[in-house]
């Protein structure tokens, strides 16, 4: 039995042993992982920002050369104008297709989309309906009225929801 005893202890400590080299190459990987993705994202944000800078030195020249031929404030509305139309644009281009999602479906095009007729789950209202008055009582359509605020007494205190 004592030889047993120690073959477990030696189990033991080759596990433990495993386990901390595992643990270490893990960690090393993540961190050069971790390294490498942050200085995409330092890239990606000075992209983005010398893109923002150029897109304003470009607005600024249109503008400019508008301005030789128009008063300096319709150069600055139409340039206005045209920067309106380019984030429209490229709004309309973010936004997925509803035919896409739907080719059998017909769809009304309005200016800002529509309101969902239920949540996403599909289940229900997409919010839980309101009782007409207060609990116990069912009001008659002629008593149904909103509440008017000279019906709410000044001397109780008032909750918000």
């Amino acid at each position: 039995m004592d030889r047993l005893d120690h073959l477990e202890h030696l189990d033991r400590q080759l596990v433990d042993e495993l386990a901390q080299v595992a643990r270490e190459t893990v960690r090393d990987e993540l961190r050069e992982q971790t390294r490498r993705q942050r200085r995409r994202a330092m890239l990606y944000a000075g992209s983005g920002a010398v893109a923002l800078y150029a897109g304003a030195a470009l607005a600024l020249a249109l503008g400019l050369g508008l301005a030789t031929g128009l008063p300096d404030w319709a150069a600055a509305l139409i340039t206005a104008a045209i920067l309106g139309v380019v984030a429209y644009a490229l709004r309309g281009a973010a936004r997925p297709s509803e035919h896409a999602a739907a080719p059998d479906a017909v769809h009304e095009h309005t200016l800002g989309g529509s309101a969902p007729t239920a949540p996403p789950g599909g289940l229900g209202m997409p919010y839980p309906p309101m009782p007409a008055g207060p609990p116990g009582t069912t009001p008659d359509a002629s008593e149904a009225r909103p509440p008017h605020p000279d019906d709410i007494d000044p001397e109780q205190p008032h909750h918000r929801a």
